[in-house]
């Protein structure tokens, strides 16, 4: 069996794969994945520019739904350029070093989004639970903090993983099972024992997603007592009312994650272009769906967009 390394004079060169059993229909397949992508990134960057020129909404919740949309605009990017690579032109085709950059990116704005996720539940139980000192909480100061918190965590948690894949050797057979590449499909192509790999993934996952998901379900629990405690059903709708659009965008993150998961670990009888369709709306469900859900839900976002809209419009 032939075995290749990074330190070959060629280097590797890795082929993905776009909807297996459907390559005739790649092209067709391809426009509503174009139109996702679309949306996605008008969207996400919308959103970003509604709060960085509308001054009333410089505070602590839009803050936190701003680097939820860098993060979505992050992650729609990094699998852009291959997804519709693959898809439009078979440019399928990748080498060692841009996969295992994807690779860091790609994972690297996921753990970063559930950590945005777990910062917007600390935001909701501060106002919800002590509405009183809110403001000298969560201060811009504190806010910055919790980015760069989310950010270095992610890149320690990701630097291991990215190094011991470099250290891995691969067979002839170098095809990988997605349109981008992927951790578990990266490391499943090697010849050489990958155990280590395969504890350094899971740690990743269980220090970022992990650990954030009960923390929410936690935040969520001492909220519910919180409004629960309030005397009237108005306030009580007032307080859950602000929760929605955050339980919403918790609930298609990670669902979708779960999901994957466990097709990828029992849903082996399952097609592959399940695992495949899956793994690409998974990517694409949660940076399409937040800027709907906060531009329907959110109130203050919805005027703020009609705004500058109308001033847009003024201007032709």
């Amino acid at each position: 069996m032939l075995v290749l390394n990074h330190t070959n004079a060629q280097p590797l060169t890795f082929l993905l794969t776009g909807i297996p059993g459907l390559r005739s229909s790649q092209i067709w397949i391809s426009i509503p994945f174009c139109i996702l992508y679309v949306v996605a990134v008008s969207g996400n960057s919308l959103i970003l520019l509604v709060v960085l020129q509308e001054r009333s909404l410089h505070e602590p919740m839009y803050y936190f739904l701003s680097m939820l949309s860098a993060t979505d605009l992050s992650l729609s990017l990094c699998t852009l350029s291959t997804t519709l690579g693959v898809f439009w032109f078979e440019a399928r085709e990748i080498n060692l070093n841009a996969c295992i950059a994807q690779m860091f990116f790609l994972h690297g704005f996921t753990f970063m989004e559930s950590g945005v996720l777990l910062a917007m539940a600390f935001d909701r139980f501060v106002a919800i639970c002590d509405p009183l000192r809110y403001s000298s909480i969560l201060t811009n100061a504190r806010i910055a903090q919790i980015g760069v918190s989310v950010l270095i965590r992610n890149v320690v948690v990701m630097l291991p993983v990215v190094l011991f894949v470099k250290r891995l050797s691969f067979c002839s057979s170098l095809v990988l099972s997605h349109s981008y590449c992927y951790h578990v499909d990266l490391i499943q192509l090697s010849c050489t024992d990958n155990r280590i790999n395969s504890i350094l993934g899971l740690f990743a996952l269980f220090s970022t997603t992990g650990f954030d998901c009960p923390c929410i379900l936690l935040s969520y629990i001492l909220i519910i007592r919180a409004v629960l405690s309030i005397a009237s059903s108005e306030g009580q709708q007032k307080a859950f009312n602000t929760c929605i659009s955050h339980i919403i965008a918790v609930a298609i993150f990670y669902i979708p994650l779960i999901s994957l998961s466990l097709v990828h670990r029992y849903g082996h009888s399952a097609p592959p272009f399940v695992h495949t369709v899956m793994a690409n709306v998974f990517l694409l469900i949660p940076p399409v769906l937040n800027p709907v859900i906060y531009s329907v839900k959110t109130k203050p976002i919805q005027k703020a967009i009609i705004k500058i809209l109308i001033q847009r419009q003024c201007q032709i």
